[in-house]
């Protein structure tokens, strides 16, 4: 794992990339995105990697900039999935905000998966420094626990519908 904190050409990459594929940045201008980016870490991941384990206290919000993060857990030594987060999602929302041990494994699961980090310190100093920004990134976790509640329960309903049938 690398982490990057860029030159000026790589951060207008990264920030090219966050505006195309982040909910969160729709309601930011150019100039708050770039402010924003200076509170993230961007890390590169190797398949296989894990951004953060199943017991673990959520010290950070991640953002999926390329590739894909998986939400797993262990069962009896198998692991798994229950969702995979791709580009423009944010992850990591529900142990970070309650401060509850996690429940699941993030888990990169495409080589060369970016995330853009957001560590509670930096987060805490955000909402000080840039309270606006913290506010949306707030509104986009909501809406972002919205989305996987969603497709959870529409895989859970499709699997229930494929064993139980349609109870005529």
């Amino acid at each position: 794992m690398t982490k990057g904190n860029g030159n000026s050409e790589t951060d207008q990459i990264k920030l090219s990339q966050l505006l195309s594929h982040q909910y969160l940045c729709e309601s930011l201008t150019v100039s708050e995105v770039q402010t924003l980016l200076d509170y993230l870490t961007l890390l590169n991941v190797d398949k296989g990697h894990i951004l953060s384990d199943i017991g673990d206290i959520g010290d950070a919000l991640y953002f999926v900039v390329q590739g894909e993060i998986a939400l797993t857990f262990d069962d009896h030594g198998h692991e798994n999935e229950i969702v995979r987060a791709g580009p423009g999602e944010m992850l990591g929302e529900m142990s970070f905000f309650d401060k509850q041990p996690r429940s699941v494994r993030l888990v990169a699961k495409a080589p060369e998966t970016e995330v853009l980090k957001l560590s509670r310190i930096k987060y805490k100093r955000l909402k000080v420094e840039h309270p606006y920004i913290a506010l949306n990134i707030v509104e986009h976790a909501i809406i972002s626990l919205d989305r996987l509640f969603r497709r959870v329960s529409t895989s859970y309903a499709q699997f229930s519908h494929y064993l139980y049938g349609t109870g005529k």
